[in-house]
């Protein structure tokens, strides 16, 4: 029942910005998840990019993202946001927010993905 929707995608030149923003719906908190953004470029593993523990205490990047991309949460607002600067043009792909439990049970749940493409 969980349900994330993400936005923000589209398309931007090399060296810009973009803001992707993903709501979570289906619990009346979500505590005890981590929230997090993947991305999946066609002919390669879905791929690592940030995520985020409730309190926005911890976050944790991927290599090749650090630095240029900045992961926050809105619990209040059940959302979390990933702020990407100085794209490049392999930032460009698909990306899914997703909410794994913390739990013993580690259920994860995943958007359907937003377009994000970067012009050289």
């Amino acid at each position: 029942q969980v349900q994330l929707v993400e936005s923000g995608g589209g398309l931007v030149q090399a060296g810009g910005s973009l803001r992707l923003s993903c709501a979570a719906s289906g619990r009346t908190s979500f505590s005890g998840y981590r929230m997090g953004w993947f991305r999946q470029t066609p002919g390669k593993e879905r791929e690592f990019v940030a995520d985020i523990d409730w309190n926005s205490q911890s976050t944790n990047y991927a290599d090749s993202v650090r630095g240029r991309f900045t992961i926050g949460r809105d619990n209040a607002k059940n959302t979390v946001h990933l702020q990407m600067n100085n794209l490049k043009p392999g930032d460009a792909t698909v990306y899914m927010c997703t909410a794994r439990q913390t739990d013993f049970l580690q259920r994860t749940y995943w958007g359907q993905g937003t377009q994000v493409t970067v012009s050289a």
